[in-house]
């Protein structure tokens, strides 16, 4: 079930809105600039499934994104875990980047096809842990601060959605805000 948390951005440890009603995150979302959401989700994905397949698994819905931003590109990956030494180390590598607070250049779209993953987005000196689950669509418009936690088994497909092939480049902050909020695999232990 998505789930939005938001707390002042300095201090976790007071919840300021907590909802699992998409209505209410759309509401809180929308505040922000920010779209959420929600499309049927195809059940019969292979368990790693390709670009391909999820991309025409999805097409209605993606080409209906695509008029409306006008996105160029788009793409699907997968982040399934194997209990490789390997892949252990591929997965702690892609976490910790992104763990960092960045920016874009372009709008950062998201649709989670399977599995589930946080965007924190670093707005009005709050932050909003978007939870997102398979069926969520979500829109961070370009230049939010924002980071993403895909916990520390990472297990989701996801489409992603660009303008051009180097809006999607992190501008990092420096800010270690990410380490004082809960993460990931906090979130989801407190469903």
């Amino acid at each position: 079930m998505t789930l939005l948390t938001v707390w002042p951005d300095t201090d976790p440890s007071t919840v300021l809105v907590r909802t699992s009603d998409a209505d209410e995150i759309q509401g809180e979302l929308k505040q922000l600039g920010v779209r959420f959401d929600r499309w049927p989700v195809v059940a019969d994905l292979s368990p790693q499934p390709s670009s391909d397949e999820v991309l025409a698994a999805y097409r209605t819905h993606i080409d209906e994104v695509i008029a409306a931003e006008g996105y160029t590109y788009v793409d699907a990956l997968h982040m399934t875990p194997a209990d490789t030494p390997e892949w252990t180390a591929k997965a702690a590598e892609a976490r910790q980047k992104f763990l960092a607070e960045h920016t874009h250049d372009d709008d950062e779209d998201r649709f989670f096809a399977r599995g589930s993953g946080v965007f924190y987005l670093h707005v009005n000196a709050k932050v909003y842990g978007i939870l997102c689950e398979a069926g969520d669509l979500l829109s961070v418009p370009a230049n939010t601060t924002h980071w993403f936690d895909m916990g520390t088994r990472p297990d989701y497909v996801a489409v992603r959605f660009f303008h051009d092939d180097d809006g999607w480049v992190g501008n990092f902050t420096g800010n270690r805000l990410a380490e004082d909020f809960p993460s990931f695999d906090d979130l989801t232990a407190t469903r």
